[in-house]
């Protein structure tokens, strides 16, 4: 672990004049022991069933009934000193005769491998506006589009890493994080379930405008696979990049029963220290949306581009299942790309109905440099998905379903899930 790098000595004054700024936080415990009773103890269970289907010349298929069990514990503060412990258990509650990415079973893969790990666990403190975790935690930065949980999978995704987050600033929100792991959503098991980091995070946003937040960021990548994560195969240096981005996202009200609402991002990446591959890319998004009647509609396109044969835009630490589509065709063993880039066009239809969520998803896709992808055509292909879900107080009821019409790109699938989930 090159705990003191060259990205330590940036992130240090950052961290040091986040720390001493803002205003005073809110009461908290007497004393130590106060700290710990009057701290708040979590239990949630969620039960999935998950069924994929691929067209191949031997109908592959696989199905999948897993319960992640969760426990966790946050004590109250002390002196402004707090800690966190949670604990994740995924069994699954029939044979395990699909591909969970850890057996060494062959056809398609549903990554929920059984384990029970430690999910979060971490130290915190908060001065004033200004608060700080050093540990194993949760970072989801803007919509996760680079830095998620994956939440979706059973195994969330979280980070060693030591974070500050400053709203000492009017209007005005700055996070700036080192990572020395990522704990990723195949479990410790797997060989490729941790990546070794040296990564520095720093995000900024100001939202004192009505019509909108701007945020600007910086991730700069730096993996290094060490033990287990070499013995993997996998060129986790391919992660080594320093993307920079800036975005803007809000909404207004067009009338009393219509609002409007607009995001646009840009970003550039490069490849940086161990990176086999030497390449400039770039990343856009532009969306707009419109509700009326309780009705919302989006359209948008997404561009993670190529830089021709030379290498294209990734997003390793990102929640992929969010983005490009349910059948997460294009996670390009995790980097969230392939070959040639992809350009993804697409419209949703969403709303409520007697407290019932509804989604249609509508995403076509193309290559934005057929002739790096290696495909005779730009066309990738195409994808639906639908969503139906209720929440009944602390219960909550999902179906989902998800069809790939493939091109020049992977296989028809099909996915199907089915989640229940309790949390007290």
């Amino acid at each position: 672990m090159k705990f003191f790098s060259m990205k330590t000595f940036v992130l240090l004054p950052v961290a040091a004049a986040c720390a001493f700024a803002g205003q005073q936080a809110s009461a908290e415990s007497d004393t130590f022991v106060d700290a710990i009773k009057n701290g708040k103890a979590g239990l949630s269970f969620r039960l999935r069933y998950e069924d994929v289907e691929v067209d191949t010349p031997s109908d592959d298929s696989a199905d999948a009934l897993t319960l992640r069990t969760r426990l966790n514990y946050t004590t109250d503060t002390f002196k402004g000193f707090g800690a966190m412990l949670e604990m994740d258990d995924i069994t699954s509650l029939t044979s395990v005769n699909y591909n969970d990415g850890v057996n060494g079973k062959s056809g398609p893969a549903i990554a929920d491998p059984e384990g029970t790990e430690v999910n979060q666990a971490y130290l915190s403190y908060a001065y004033k506006e200004t608060g700080g975790r050093w540990g194993r935690q949760r970072i989801i930065l803007d919509n996760a589009r680079f830095i998620g949980n994956v939440g979706w999978r059973q195994n969330e995704q979280t980070y060693d890493a030591l974070s500050i987050s400053s709203k000492s600033l009017p209007d005005a929100n700055l996070f700036a994080g080192y990572v020395t792991n990522v704990n990723r959503i195949f479990g410790e098991d797997s060989l490729v379930g941790d990546v070794d980091q040296s990564t520095l995070l720093l995000n900024a946003s100001y939202e004192g405008l009505s019509w909108g937040k701007f945020t600007g960021y910086g991730y700069l990548l730096d993996a290094d696979p060490s033990g287990k994560q070499s013995a993997a195969g996998a060129n986790f240096n391919r992660w080594d990049t320093n993307t920079y981005g800036l975005r803007f996202a809000g909404s207004t009200d067009a009338s009393d029963s219509v609002k409007v609402s607009y995001a646009a991002e840009y970003a550039t990446q490069s490849d940086t220290d161990d990176n086999p591959l030497s390449y400039d890319a770039d990343y856009y998004n532009l969306e707009a949306g419109i509700t009326f009647v309780g009705v919302t509609v989006k359209l948008g396109t997404e561009m993670l581009g190529a830089d021709g044969s030379d290498g294209f835009f990734i997003t390793p630490m990102a929640t992929l299942h969010k983005f490009q589509g349910w059948t997460d065709q294009f996670l390009g063993g995790g980097l969230g790309n392939i070959p040639g880039g992809i350009e993804d066009v697409y419209l949703s239809v969403g709303g409520k109905v007697a407290g019932i969520k509804l989604l249609a998803v509508y995403h076509d896709f193309t290559s934005d440099d057929k002739g790096a992808s290696g495909n005779p055509s730009d066309d990738l292909g195409s994808e639906i998905g639908f969503l139906v879900g209720k929440d009944f107080g602390n219960y909550g009821l999902q179906l989902k379903y998800s069809d790939y019409d493939a091109d020049d790109h992977g296989v028809d699938t099909e996915k199907l899930w089915l989640t229940a989930s309790a949390r007290f």
